[in-house]
Order: C-alpha cells, then sequence, then structure tokens
C-alpha cells in the first residue's frame, strides 16, 4: 500500500516536490548536487536515478535554459515526479522517463552533454534493514562500477558526469574513473570545521586523458559541531545559489 503523499517545498520554497510520507526523501545531498552543475542553453542534462525530483528540480530552476530529463525506475516515484514537473512550471523542458539503470537502451549511448546522479549508498548485506519506501534508494543493487559505466555510457564525448556520494568509496570512484575521463575534480563536504568530510562531489569529463586530478578544499555544512546554523556559503546554497567549487 502507498504511503501518504505530502506537498513540500526546495530552495527557501521556490521549488515544489510531491513525495511519500515515509521512505526516501529529499535531503542536502540533492540539493548540493543540483548546486553543483553549470550548464549552456540548449544542453541535455540527464538526472540517472531522479526519485521524485529532488535534485532534478533544483537544478531546473536555477539552469532555466538547459534541458533535463529524469531516470526513474520506481513506479511510485515516476507519477510524483511529473506531477512536479507540472506544478513548477517545467513542461516541455523537463522530463521523467520510467527506466532501470541496468537495462537502459543501446540507443541512449551519448546523447547527453552532462550526467548527474546522487546513486544509491550501500549494497545488499551491507545493513539489515530499510526504512520503509527506502530499499530502492539505499541498496546498490546496480554496483557503484556498473552505475558509474552507465553514466559515461548516455554522456557525449568530451561530456561530463557528476555525482555525490558517499566520502569512503572515492577511491572506488576514482579507481574506476581515472582510465575513462580527465579534468577530474573533487569537492568534500564536511559537517563542521574540523569533522572528516562525509560525503564527496566528483564531476569528471568522459574520455578526455590531459588534466590533473584537483581536490577542492570543500564545503562546511555547519558553523560548529553539533549546531544546526549552517554556514554563509551553506545557507547560500540550500537558497538556491550555485556551488563555487574553488
Amino acid at each position: 500500500m502507498m504511503s501518504l503523499v505530502t506537498e513540500d517545498w526546495l530552495l527557501n520554497e521556490q521549488v515544489r516536490i510531491f513525495q511519500p510520507e515515509k521512505g526516501y526523501r529529499a535531503g542536502l545531498d540533492a540539493i548540493l548536487l543540483a548546486a553543483s552543475l553549470s550548464g549552456r542553453k540548449g544542453q541535455r542534462i540527464l538526472d540517472m536515478g531522479c526519485g521524485a525530483g529532488g535534485a532534478l528540480f533544483p537544478a531546473a530552476w536555477r539552469l532555466a535554459e538547459v534541458e533535463f530529463v529524469g531516470l526513474e525506475r520506481d513506479i511510485v516515484m515516476v507519477p510524483l515526479a511529473k506531477q512536479g514537473i507540472e506544478a513548477n512550471g517545467f513542461s516541455g523542458r523537463v522530463s521523467v522517463a520510467e527506466q532501470d539503470v541496468s537495462t537502459i537502451p543501446a540507443d541512449w549511448e551519448n546523447q547527453f552533454d552532462q550526467v548527474m546522479s546522487n546513486p544509491p549508498y550501500f549494497e545488499p548485506g551491507r545493513i539489515t534493514s530499510t526504512h520503509e519506501g527506502r530499499t530502492h534508494a539505499y541498496m546498490a543493487e546496480v554496483p557503484l562500477n556498473d552505475w558509474l559505466k552507465k553514466m559515461l555510457f548516455v554522456t557525449r564525448p568530451k561530456g561530463r558526469i557528476t555525482l555525490i556520494h558517499r566520502a569512503g568509496v572515492l577511491g572506488d570512484i576514482l579507481a574506476y574513473l581515472m582510465s575513462r575521463s580527465g579534468q577530474i575534480e573533487i569537492l568534500p563536504v564536511r559537517s563542521a570545521p574540523g569533522e572528516p568530510a562525509k560525503r564527496v562531489i566528483v564531476t569528471a569529463r568522459k574520455g578526455l586523458k590531459r588534466g590533473e586530478t584537483v581536490l577542492h578544499e570543500g564545503l562546511i555544512m555547519h558553523k560548529a559541531k553539533g549546531e544546526q546554523d549552517y554556514t554563509g556559503r551553506a545557507a547560500a546554497i540550500l537558497g538556491g545559489a550555485p556551488l563555487d567549487w574553488v
């Protein structure tokens, strides 16, 4: 039985989203991913595993001259994402395709200028249980390497992929991307000053073999450990500002 649906707001009530009351709901990771993108007029960007639109809608709101496609396999999330597209006035520029990452058709190859993703974080067997509705979002039924492979597959040559993931798998991400992409940049995300990064945002360009890998200073979310107050930089991003990688 489907849980109740709530209408929520993102970016200081500038973007609407419809999502299940219980289970996976849009969070900070999605906002940060969306804020990390840049795009030019006429480009096509794919959000691989878009859910109800937690990253898709903020990105589409800020990059108003870019076309977006969300890819999502969950039959509950797809109609909610479509509802959000209508509510935000994105029709004609943003669409959602019901599609499993593991079975992306061959004719999707090289179709997008950029691909973004907030992949599932945990592998089956690594955690004992998930909350209702969160299984698809949390359980990495598609291995990380295969997820990255599909991201590169649908990206045009020299196009860009961007993902946010656990800092603990950064080595795995780089091990896969180093021989297949270039201009790799890494931005750590810390909850407070002095804390180890729990998330990393990684961007790379498909097929390029030049350019050193760049590790940026990163983003600090809260002013101090245990405090709820956001830093000025984080607050601006949560309000719709782009994330400055430098």
